[in-house]
């Protein structure tokens, strides 16, 4: 069965308290079924008329090349600003005990991006459209308003970034920042995909220069005192372990992966391949985020540094103190892991906007015909270098800050996720297999568990919690949402058919506007509300406790 890619919905669904989104009729919500096209990628390409199966490893390596992307991109670019801020902060205060939370981190970073990427194959819809469409209007707005809310604000970070990465490098944020805007602006406008997609594997090669940073940075040089009335505070460490979390699996990666393999034309034929990217760009971003931890932790302990996080821009002088290749090193990964992160963040906000404004939202499109996708591209890019311009602003502890909402918010989106890979209707025989929901199920409910121990930590600043009731704590999370995992399994239903992993695809989603209603159901209907609920008090706390960094 072909989808129709172009068509919104025109009813309501079931156990869902308003109508479902509806777009005009006259207005394509999806891609004017782009799958239809090539796959046109930066190292290749896959007409739109092959039907065949590919047999020699030569073909299967140019099939790879063309397919690798959306994973590559959007998991390298995860080392940004925030991350890299949050990676050395990580590094220089508490040395090396953080390595090995941030590779397991990075494990469930590739469960999350290969549900959305299968999710965007067989729908042909990007994450917030679905969204709308399942759980109707009010929860689409909820979800849409967290993702643009933070995704305004980490693209500040980014700005922060460069303006820290360039002022290594002696140019003001006056001049760099403006530049930045101008160059993320210009990516996109000339609507070739294939353009754009070459002009961030530049930023993403750039990126990874990151990686000998370990090496250059054990070097005995002296480094001189830093001011100790600008110490960030030792209570900062829960802050910052939920700063690692939200910056690592951040919500915006879900949007951009899942439109990303859709503006792509990526089908559940090649979902092999996509698959091998995502594992490519997980193996990158590991590299590059544990250099960075390692680096920082190996320079600054045993001195007067370790501790004692400002912003990215210290940590750069402070590398440059130790070695001027590792300074150098790590602004010039600074500078290209935010531009990308940047153009990354700002198109998964452009891309949902599309979604469920039933308006056209396409790299393979110029201004003229997706003004809106183009315009709130350009809204959101220069609103955030104007913020980063203001003078006297905390920017290094408003980056933490910012990591630590995307933390406490990022369940609401793993529900969401969870929920659609469990929808029939919408995934028919690519389900999730009950193995996946209790894993996803399991780290949905240990980072709810992550975002509590910072909430009573907050209101309750004399309630201490060992690191050992802390590991049974999420011990008991994880059981528990291995429990909720294996529930929510669809019972009986079949694996993908083999021929839809070697061959032409078996099955993709029907036109969604034909789909069945999802069940009605109080209990997840007031578990959401909950949820909802949580999760607003879990970021007034996050909003306090960088206030209180700031003030203290």
């Amino acid at each position: 069965m072909t989808p129709s890619r172009a068509g919104p919905a025109r009813s309501g669904r079931a156990g869902v308290t308003r109508a479902a989104f509806t777009a005009p009729t006259d207005r394509r919500s999806l891609l004017d079924r782009a799958h239809r096209g090539d796959i046109v990628g930066a190292l290749g390409r896959i007409p739109a008329q092959e039907t065949g199966p590919r047999r020699s490893l030569r073909g299967h390596a140019a099939a790879l090349l063309a397919v690798m992307g959306p994973g590559v991109v959007v998991l390298v670019a995860g080392n940004d600003a925030g991350g890299i801020s949050t990676y050395a902060q990580a590094g220089q205060d508490y040395g090396l005990r953080f390595v090995w939370p941030l590779l397991v981190l990075a494990s469930v970073l590739l469960v999350n991006q290969e549900m959305v990427g299968r999710l965007g194959a067989v729908t042909g819809a990007g994450h917030a459209r679905l969204i709308y469409e399942r759980f109707g209007r009010r929860w689409g707005a909820f979800a849409l308003g967290d993702l643009l809310a933070v995704n305004f604000l980490i693209i500040v970070t980014e700005f922060t970034g460069v303006s820290f990465g360039l002022g290594y490098f002696g140019v003001s944020r006056y001049l760099s920042v403006p530049l930045a805007a101008l160059a993320l602006i210009a990516l996109p406008a000339t609507g070739s995909f294939r353009r754009w997609e070459r002009a961030v594997y530049v930023l993403v090669a750039a990126s990874l220069v990151a990686v000998p940073l370990a090496v250059l940075a054990h070097h005995p040089g002296p480094l001189p005192a830093l001011p100790a009335a600008r110490r960030a505070l030792p209570e900062g460490a829960a802050l910052v372990i939920i700063a690692m979390v939200g910056t690592t699996v951040a919500p915006w990666q879900l949007f951009f992966q899942q439109s990303s393999v859709v503006d792509k034309r990526i089908t559940p034929r090649w979902l092999s391949y996509e698959r091998a990217d995502t594992v490519i760009g997980t193996l990158l971003f590991a590299l590059g985020a544990v250099a960075v931890l390692a680096a920082c932790a190996l320079a600054f302990s045993a001195t007067s540094w370790h501790g004692a996080f400002l912003d990215a821009g210290t940590v750069a002088a402070g590398l440059g103190h130790r070695s001027g290749w590792a300074g150098a090193l790590f602004a010039v990964a600074l500078v290209s892991g935010s531009v990308l992160g940047a153009g990354a963040v700002t198109l998964s906000a452009s891309y949902a906007i599309g979604d469920v404004t039933g308006t056209r939202h396409s790299l393979h499109r110029p201004w003229r015909d997706a003004r809106v996708f183009h315009g709130s591209y350009v809204a959101f890019v220069a609103l955030a270098a104007v913020v980063v311009l203001i003078p006297g602003a905390p920017l290094g502890l408003v980056t933490t800050g910012v990591q630590a909402l995307a933390g406490v918010l990022l369940p609401s989106a793993l529900v969401f996720l969870l929920l659609l890979c469990n929808d029939r209707a919408v995934l028919g025989p690519w389900v999730n297999p009950r193995w996946l929901n209790i894993i996803a199920g399991s780290i949905t409910v240990i980072f709810l568990a992550l975002s509590a121990l910072l909430v009573t930590g907050t209101l309750f600043p004399h309630l201490t919690t060992s690191w050992r009731l802390t590991a049974l704590l999420l011990l008991g999370a994880g059981i528990l949402g291995a429990a909720l995992g294996a529930r929510l399994s669809p019972d009986g239903l079949p694996g993908p058919p083999r021929s839809s992993r070697t061959g032409p695809p078996a099955w993709t989603m029907p036109p969604i506007e034909t789909l069945p209603p999802p069940p009605a159901s109080r209990a997840r209907t007031l578990g959401l509300i909950a949820l909802r609920a949580y999760l607003l008090l879990a970021a007034a706390v996050v909003i306090i406790k960088v206030i209180q960094l700031i003030t203290g």
